[in-house]
């Protein structure tokens, strides 16, 4: 498989520097997840790696690489609660490839058709005006651009 490039780069521990482990236990802790020894293994093949655009198929590799013992589902499942704590973004492409992007702070991206390529769009590069009134009973949460890229022949 291969495998998706990021732009941006870098891991910054918050509590402990030198326990990776901890890092994650308490960040956990913090969104109110439980510590458990999968999502913690999980949390730190996810997370050490700095912010990037990772698959459940991806992460689910290099779980195996590192020795994890978990299931693909596990994966899967983690992930969705990692997105539901606010640690992940989702992000639905083609609707069938869904990539989890362990920066959640406010950013569009670009996606390079045929390649697995997700890049990051600073939020204040992207100028949305003029949104739908949405309707009744309804705010808007989010506004999550995608721009398509494709390669021009040289």
């Amino acid at each position: 498989m291969t495998d998706l490039i990021s732009q941006d780069q870098g891991y910054g521990s918050t509590v402990r520097q030198g326990c990776p482990f901890h890092d994650i236990r308490q960040r956990l802790r913090r969104v109110g997840l439980r510590p458990t020894r999968q999502r913690v293994s999980l949390g730190w093949v996810l997370f050490a790696k700095g912010q990037r655009h990772i698959s459940a198929e991806m992460l689910y590799e290099e779980a195996m690489k590192e020795r994890v013992p978990v299931s693909l589902a596990t994966v899967y499942n983690t992930l969705h609660q990692f997105t539901q704590a606010g640690l992940l973004r989702e992000l639905a492409i083609d609707g069938a490839k869904t990539f989890f992007d362990t920066d959640n702070s406010e950013h569009h991206h670009f996606v390079v058709d045929g390649e697995n390529t997700v890049i990051d769009i600073p939020a204040s590069a992207v100028d949305v005006a003029a949104l739908p009134e949405p309707p009744a009973g309804y705010e808007i949460a989010r506004v999550d651009v995608v721009v398509r890229l494709r390669k021009i022949a040289d």
